[in-house]
């Protein structure tokens, strides 16, 4: 071999050891870390929002203080107060009136005096009573003043009280101190001496007002899993109307399709052999069927959204603010997620976007199941919104918000990291086009929204509520449904009422009903807050072709109304609703068109309750898929926290808001139900998905612009066939490999959710 062969086999050598070395280095070099670039404010709003913010724990603290000083009365702690005491149930944010607000807003007036309203139970005195005050002014209050009978037209009877914590703890204890009186009978049918079972509790509770008689269901229990899906067979009926507990009694026993008057019955006809026992094992832990443990150990990590200069949206307190839009966010512990003042470039669009209510309404041939129908904003939607989970909730990098709330007890609660709010990217374009006709180019934008999300867990469901803003101007509302079906013990008839889901196990139908007020202030600028509601829809005309007269056509045209009554503007569910219903300002856009929102329902709503029922009127808002009426400030809400416990005599009545007032040139309020019926499939099993189990609405801009305002995103993407779309310049896109080339910066995950949570579970429970 010659000189020069080895000084070339050296160089090549060399030359692969330095290119190992350098791949090397380069594998082993950390991404640097996303760099955060300042959102830019798009407004000075100096702490404006603030007259809607919740109430902080100092402001309840103060009011709870206050109230323990001047009412001259002893108080109780909620946490353990009974029936027969008197007690604090709850205290939340007065909202102040709208006019006082607006000339605040707009109109350079006053800041509202900032107020309270505390919920009390009177059961220690003559004439038991649940009495509502407005505390006021925080932080340091100085008078109170009863708003009862202004509210409701009366006293609100102490038996439409919701049950405390501390209620269901007493009845529980009785419930127990029953089943000891069957004790062959639990071993028997259940592997149970009756204190390791889980008590369920249904609603409402009785026939007819006054009446406090509840339906219990019994589940065997297993640690770390869903009880709901093991029934035992086995409810019982309780009354507890009375003051004092020591009073209260078991009026009837249910098992397999066969009532009993008593425990003690149902064991002697267990022992004479007179009674057909389904003997169900134990659970275990790795055979349950509520068990959502993971059957596999975790794979390769999915997809990650980041962001990789900084979140394009800013949260200040209560408000957020992102890419034109201005929201302001509140949580009322019963009827969960509120909006206010919501702007977009500047001008209002929403004055409050509100949930009021959720209605589970279930059948069965058990007596728990036939007699149920949740209303869940007396069990409290916005205080039983615990912690998000980060990474499965919401995005990992989410913004999380801790909520504050004071219910059945005198210290102020907080449910840490329980309202999120990020920028989604849908993986979807809100518009593109590629043209092949005439010139060659692709113009397009990304489809992000900003979502606002919280999740209520109500005993066996979560509700995933989200409210989305749009880069086109629209917004989007929208819940889905997952959790634990709830379910009967599967005997005789029962698939008529449901799917076996288990070896004795009904899931049962059931449907959910959500109801939305949403006070439109179309083009609200000051002094601008009548509108009109506008729908428009299509119907065919026949008309002969105009060029030859020989031949005809079958031609759409636009059928339009302006609609002047509350009683026209009230559209009946699964009736059909007109395709644009709009509501629509004064004033017209360049074109010459009124500028206006439209809402747009995706629901599939099962059927209401016939109108002949007793409980009807407390759910009449289910009559309607949509209803416009005038905004009063003394209909602030469509139902109320005492609907539940005395839904025969309703102490608000949806219904009696439509009464044929004029709809025009008026401030008017969209009151909007969305639902679906749910019969639980095998699939439902541990848990119902998300999937499919989604309904919601938008508010759409039409009209109200003179042209899609997301074309000034400066997200838009334009690239013509005569340019070099690699070129970072003239395609965004072409930038990502440098701007995104950095890794995320990932908080640890923490969860301290179960830090506020007790053991004793608030309806029912273990």
């Amino acid at each position: 071999m010659n000189v020069k062969t080895v000084l070339v086999l050296l160089g090549l050598a060399l030359a692969t050891i330095f290119a190992l070395v350098c791949v090397l280095l380069t594998r082993g070099r950390a991404p640097s870390t996303c760099q955060h670039l300042p959102v830019e404010q798009e407004d000075t709003e100096d702490g404006q929002s603030l007259v809607f913010a919740d109430l902080t724990p100092e402001e309840m603290a103060q009011v709870v203080r206050y109230l323990q000083g001047n009412l001259g009365v002893q108080l109780v702690d909620a946490s353990r107060a009974k029936p027969s005491d008197n007690c604090i149930a709850s205290v939340d944010l007065q909202v102040p009136a709208k006019a006082e607000v607006l000339r605040f807003l707009d109109g350079g007036g006053a800041r509202p005096a900032r107020e309270a309203l505390a919920v009390l139970y009177f059961g220690n005195q003559p004439d038991p009573n649940v009495t509502e005050y407005v505390v006021g002014p925080l932080p340091t209050p100085a008078y109170h003043r009863d708003v009862t009978v202004q509210k409701y037209g009366g006293k609100v009877p102490y038996h439409r009280r919701p049950v405390t914590g501390k209620e269901y703890m007493d009845i529980n204890t009785l419930i127990r101190r029953e089943l000891k009186k069957a004790p062959q009978f639990l071993t028997t049918c259940c592997e149970s001496d009756g204190t390791d079972l889980a008590i369920l509790t249904t609603a409402p509770r009785g026939f007819k007002s006054g009446d406090r008689t509840t339906w219990f269901v019994l589940f065997h229990n297993v640690a770390g899993t869903g009880y709901y899906l093991s029934p035992v067979g086995l409810e019982v009926l309780v009354e507890h109307r009375d003051l004092h507990a020591s009073r209260w009694q078991l009026r009837k026993v249910f098992y397999n399709g066969r009532y009993f008057a008593s425990t003690e019955d149902l064991e002697q006809e267990f022992l004479a052999h007179t009674l057909e026992v389904v003997r169900l094992k134990k659970p275990q832990v790795d055979a349950v069927l509520g068990s959502m443990r993971p059957r596999y150990p975790p794979d390769s990590l999915g997809p990650l959204q980041f962001e990789p200069q900084g979140p394009r949206y800013s949260v200040r307190g209560n408000r957020v603010t992102y890419q034109g839009w201005s929201i302001t966010f509140g949580m009322n512990p019963n009827s969960g997620p509120r909006l206010f003042d919501i702007r977009y470039r500047g001008e209002r669009i929403v004055y409050e976007l509100s949930l009021q209510e959720a209605l589970a309404l279930y059948g069965s041939n058990c007596p728990g199941g036939m007699s149920t129908r949740y209303l869940d904003g007396s069990f409290g939607i916005g205080r039983f919104a615990y912690e998000l989970v980060r990474g499965v909730d919401c995005p990992y990098t989410a913004t999380y918000v801790d909520r504050h709330y004071l219910a059945e007890s005198d210290t102020p609660k907080t449910n840490q990291n329980s309202l999120c709010i990020f920028e989604h990217d849908s993986a979807l374009p809100l518009r593109r086009h590629f043209s092949d006709s005439q010139s060659f180019y692709y113009g397009g934008l990304r489809k992000n929204r900003l979502v606002i999300r919280t999740i209520s867990t109500l005993v066996n469901y979560d509700y995933i509520w989200d409210f989305m803003f749009h880069g086109s101007g629209a917004m989007e509302v929208r819940v889905h449904a997952t959790g634990y079906i709830s379910t009967s013990f599967l005997h005789g008839q029962g698939t008529n009422y449901g799917n076996r889901v288990g070896p004795h196990t009904l899931g049962t139908m059931h449907f959910h009903h959500m109801h939305y007020k949403v006070d439109l202030d179309v083009d609200g600028r000051s002094g601008h807050l009548c509108s009109w509601l506008w729908f428009t829809d299509m119907e065919y005309e026949i008309i002969k072709d105009p060029w030859s007269t020989q031949n005809t056509i079958e031609r759409p045209y636009l059928r339009r109304k302006r609609l002047e009554r509350e009683d026209e503007a009230a559209f009946p569910l699964n009736a059909p609703l007109p395709r644009y219903l709009s509501f629509a300002s004064p004033n017209p856009n360049k074109w010459g068109h009124p500028r206006s929102y439209r809402i747009q329902i995706i629901s599939f709503a099962g059927k209401h309750l016939p109108i002949n029922s007793s409980m009807e009127r407390s759910v009449s808002w289910g009559r309607y898929q949509l209803a416009v009426t005038q905004r009063k400030e003394e209909e602030p809400t469509s139902t109320s926290i005492y609907n539940q416990n005395d839904p025969w005599t309703p102490t608000v009545a949806f219904a009696d808001f439509i009464n044929n007032e004029t709809i025009t040139n008026e401030d008017l309020v969209a009151w909007i139900s969305v639902g679906f019926l749910h019969v639980p499939h095998a699939e439902d099993v541990p848990n119902t998905v998300a999937v499919g189990n989604s309904v919601g609405f938008f508010l759409r801009p039409y009209n109200y612009f003179n042209e899609d305002p997301s074309v000034d995103s400066p997200g838009s993407v334009y690239f013509s066939s005569e340019q070099d779309t690699r070129a970072c310049g003239a395609n965004p896109l072409a930038c990502l490999p440098s701007a995104a080339a950095c890794a995320p910066h990932l908080p640890p995950f923490h969860f301290g959710g179960f830090l506020n949570v007790s053991l004793a579970p608030p309806f029912g429970g273990v």
